[in-house]
């Protein structure tokens, strides 16, 4: 049974991870109306623009350092019930600055959330900072300054997210430089909305150890081979893909295409509660819709492990903790 197999997540949105009721609770607090995005079953949107937007209306309901205490705690509690030892959290300074509580603030609320969910659950978290494509590429070179300069202990790797069809990979790649001089961990998303071509536009501008998605390399034969030599772990998120409509069901999404040739993957929710999912309905996806063992799944939580933008001391507790 996937719920006794220990669960880790490298791929989740902090805004995109928040609950439906702590959303409700937080547009009362504010006195905000969401109407138009939040429905009795979860959060409202039709395609991937749609998407974005309703996901920054969602984010708008959380304004303060202790807000973002209160929704990191939150999910990493719902991780930690469900078996997760690990989680690494994507966030974005920019929106603490837009929000007007400014980037430090922003992260040392975040933080705050995660000492409380370790200290109660055990769970162990770090972040990711991530640059928006759709906010331009000096909007993603100062998000890696920012992720440079903190230094901070808990802000171990870099991102690029966003809009994937806006500007090319080589506009961002500056960014990337700076992330990588820092030491931090490179990921990036590619290969989601775009196809192969994003994927090896990443490979051959910022050569990330982990890609956010990949999926669309299937397309490309040569790609996934490239993949598999080099080791390129992909961070993907089924049920995400067929909500956006990447791919149209299971069937035809290649997650044991990829394993099977060789690509070390993991399994992640991506952003939860907007696409109707949860990294336990993740893992279950894996064993009911495409077949994997217990120990096949397994291996995805020791890849994600393996992977993980930690130290090597905590590698080596959370790889004995399997």
């Amino acid at each position: 049974m996937t719920s006794l197999i220990k669960k880790v997540e490298l791929h989740c949105h902090l805004e995109g991870a928040a609950p439906l009721s702590l959303t409700q609770a937080q547009a009362r607090k504010y006195n905000v109306d969401l109407s138009q995005w939040l429905g009795p079953q979860g959060y409202l949107w039709t395609d991937f623009a749609s998407f974005l937007q309703c996901y920054d209306h969602i984010s708008n309901v959380y304004r303060t350092q202790e807000d973002y205490a209160l929704l990191t705690e939150t999910y990493l509690a719902e991780l930690a019930g469900v078996g997760t030892i690990y989680s690494e959290l994507i966030v974005s300074p920019d929106h603490g600055k837009r929000i007007g509580l400014g980037a430090e603030a922003y992260i040392e609320g975040t933080c705050e959330g995660i000492r409380l969910a370790k200290e109660k659950h055990g769970i162990e978290a770090r972040l990711i900072v991530t640059g928006e494509r759709h906010f331009g590429p000096e909007s993603v070179i100062e998000a890696a300054r920012f992720a440079a300069k903190a230094r901070h202990p808990l802000i171990t790797g870099f991102n690029l997210a966003g809009e994937e069809r806006m500007g090319r990979v080589a506009d961002y790649a500056p960014a990337f430089d700076i992330a990588r001089d820092a030491g931090l961990g490179l990921t990036i998303h590619a290969g989601e909305v775009c196809g192969p071509f994003s994927v090896a536009d990443a490979l051959d501008l910022v050569s990330p150890t982990r890609i956010g998605h990949g999926v669309r390399a299937i397309d490309d034969p040569t790609l996934v081979a490239r993949l598999a030599e080099v080791g390129t772990v992909l961070e993907v998120c089924p049920g995400s893909n067929i909500a956006l409509g990447v791919y149209n069901d299971f069937k035809s999404h290649p997650l044991r295409k990829l394993k099977e040739a060789g690509v070390k993957v993991t399994i992640s929710s991506d952003d939860p509660p907007f696409f109707r999912t949860s990294l336990a309905r993740e893992y279950e996806i894996a064993a009911q819709e495409f077949g994997f063992s217990e120990e096949e799944i397994g291996d995805f939580t020791r890849t994600g492990i393996e992977a993980a933008f930690v130290d090597e001391d905590t590698r080596k507790r959370l790889l004995a903790a399997l």
